[in-house]
């Protein structure tokens, strides 16, 4: 799977403790994203390397088409507000959105 275009993706990989905070952070927000195991999608890994000076470098996050490398959960809030505010309307309804 490679990047949506209107929404978020996570690239992760299992044992990246970088992926797993941001992972954990994601959840807090309630916004909907998708996560993808770069060691499980071959075009996600060679995305994240195009976008990551040729590395595998994760957590990468894709908002809206903007790819960002190991980005805080309150960048990733950020670019949202930025690029796809739509999205925050979808969390919100439950109650749970907190800006951080």
């Amino acid at each position: 799977m490679t990047a949506q275009h209107d929404g978020v993706v996570v690239y992760w990989r299992p044992g990246c403790p970088y992926c797993m905070v941001l992972r954990m952070g994601m959840r807090r927000t309630h916004l909907p994203y998708t996560e993808v195991n770069i060691w499980e999608d071959p075009e996600a890994a060679a995305f994240v390397r195009s976008v990551a000076d040729g590395n595998e470098t994760v957590p990468t996050v894709v908002v809206a088409g903007k790819a960002m490398v190991n980005p805080s959960t309150r960048e990733v809030v950020a670019a949202v507000e930025e690029r796809a505010p739509q999205l925050l309307v979808e969390a919100a309804p439950k109650g749970r959105f907190r800006r951080r």
